[in-house]
Parts: C-alpha cells; sequence; structure tokens
C-alpha cells in the first residue's frame, strides 16, 4: 500500500492506426480525458501519441493520483484492469487487459493550474 504522501502513476497504452490519429484522440479527449479530470484525487493527465513504422501509432494515457483509492474513483474495485469506453473497439487494433501503476518517489511537475 504506497504510504499517504506517496503519488500514484497510472499508464494505459494501446495501438491504433496512425491514420486516425486526430479523431481517436478528440475521442479520448471527451471521453476518458472529461472523466479523469473530474475525478477527485486526479492530479493531472496527459494523452500521448508515438507514431510507429508500421502504419500504427502508440496512444498512451498518464494520469496522477493523490492515492489507489482516489484512483479506485476512476477505475473501479479493480484497478488494474483497464477501462473502456463504449466507441474505443471502432479505433483500437488491440485493447490490452491491464494497465501499470507506479509509485512516484522523485521528480518535478509543473504546477497544476487551478481546475473550473
Amino acid at each position: 500500500m504506497p504510504k499517504h504522501n506517496e503519488v500514484i502513476l497510472r499508464i494505459w497504452t494501446a495501438r491504433i492506426r496512425t491514420e486516425h490519429e486526430a479523431e481517436y484522440s478528440a475521442y479520448v479527449a471527451r471521453t476518458g480525458s472529461d472523466d479523469l479530470h473530474n475525478t477527485p484525487g486526479n492530479l493531472g493527465h496527459q494523452i500521448t501519441l508515438r507514431t510507429l513504422d508500421d502504419g500504427t501509432s502508440e496512444i498512451a494515457a498518464l494520469s496522477w493520483w493523490t492515492d489507489m483509492d482516489a484512483v479506485r474513483a476512476f477505475a473501479g474495485d479493480e484497478p488494474h484492469i483497464a477501462r473502456y469506453y463504449p466507441e474505443d473497439d471502432v479505433w483500437l487494433l488491440e485493447r490490452p487487459q491491464h494497465v501499470e501503476h507506479h509509485r512516484v518517489v522523485h521528480g518535478f511537475a509543473a504546477p497544476a493550474k487551478e481546475r473550473s
């Protein structure tokens, strides 16, 4: 169990067709990003893209949390299981079952902007 003052980094990755990067990124912004932003205990998130050399791209969702209880508020009782949205199957070439959780033990992040 993480110490009370440790931040948790949650990482989810999957692959999409490179030609769909813009559309899927916009979909993720409307679904997962909004849910991440609105879940108490979320300290911030980033959605990243990495173009691979085979016509596919890797998309990753990185989110920072106050503790595993906050992660459970977002992900449910089994936080190591990936959370998906209804139209994900339209875009995803794979649907990884698990996500990773890491305890952040050192580092720097820019101050969070005020949430609306």
